[in-house]
């Protein structure tokens, strides 16, 4: 059968299939085939059906994973390349508390004789490379589902 992704919690590893039936089905991450790890919602997957609940689990089709309003990668690392040293790109993904941290420490940590902006400056690239590097699937299960907010 045919359906589309409702939604999927990728820390229960559990979501929500509508199937072309008009039936939703629940399923877990061990469904997923074909060497999918997860599922995003928007996503045409073909599956099973037994016991009222979808089995093997194909993605035919994906959709943007900024379909529900995510955060994009590309979009974090030129804030995290920019501004950085200011901790913009913490404040673009929700993460106020190391955004602060870096704000401060990119303003007023001339205190220590530049140490602490350097190191603020330094975090921000690594973090740069980093969002760059990772997969769009990564980068969303690790900064914008999930609770990482350093490197």
């Amino acid at each position: 059968m045919r359906g589309k992704v409702l939604s999927y919690d990728d820390y229960t590893g559990s979501g929500l299939i509508s199937g072309d039936d008009g039936v939703r089905y629940t399923f877990t991450r061990g469904s997923l085939m074909g060497g999918a790890r997860e599922a995003f919602a928007g996503q045409q997957v073909d599956f099973e059906v037994a016991d009222g609940v979808a089995t093997n689990i194909y993605v035919t089709g994906g959709a943007p994973l900024n379909l529900s309003g995510d955060k994009n990668r590309i979009v974090a690392a030129l804030l995290a390349f920019v501004l950085g040293g200011i901790g913009i790109h913490k404040f673009y993904l929700g993460k106020t508390t190391a955004g602060v941290l870096m704000l401060l420490g990119g303003t007023i940590g001339w205190i220590t004789f530049g140490f602490v902006p350097a190191l603020v400056y330094l975090i921000a690239f690594i973090e740069f490379i980093i969002y760059l590097l990772k997969t769009d699937g990564d980068f969303h299960r690790d900064y914008v589902a999930g609770n990482k907010s350093w490197f």
